[in-house]
């Protein structure tokens, strides 16, 4: 079976090849590899800012990432929770929403 497309090729390689290939090669592909901090805790804090910064089409995949690379959804909870004191309850709401329907989809 062939590699299959990139989430970033599947969402824009046919209009942004260049921001596809920063993705992939730059953002997932280095920066997501550094030694220095656990894919576990990237996750974290990927999902604490996009939560903080209301960046909900992109929170969406990394909230699934998220849980694939072991955080658990009691700890996002909590994390989600924590972000709205700081960065809104708006914020903090809508992502708790997303984290519910990822994770009653997942049941």
């Amino acid at each position: 079976m062939a590699n299959e497309p990139s989430r970033a090729q599947q969402l824009l390689g046919d209009i942004a090849p260049k921001m596809v290939e920063l993705t992939d090669e730059v953002l997932f592909g280095d920066v997501w590899k550094r030694e220095g901090l656990s894919p576990r805790d990237r996750s974290l804090i990927t999902v604490s800012a996009l939560a903080a910064t209301y960046r909900p089409e992109q929170l969406n995949s990394h909230l699934r990432l998220a849980l694939q690379n072991g955080v658990t959804k009691d700890e996002l909870v909590e994390a989600l929770t924590h972000v709205a004191f700081y960065a809104g309850w708006p914020s903090g709401v809508g992502a708790l929403t997303q984290l519910k329907t990822i994770v009653e989809e997942a049941d």
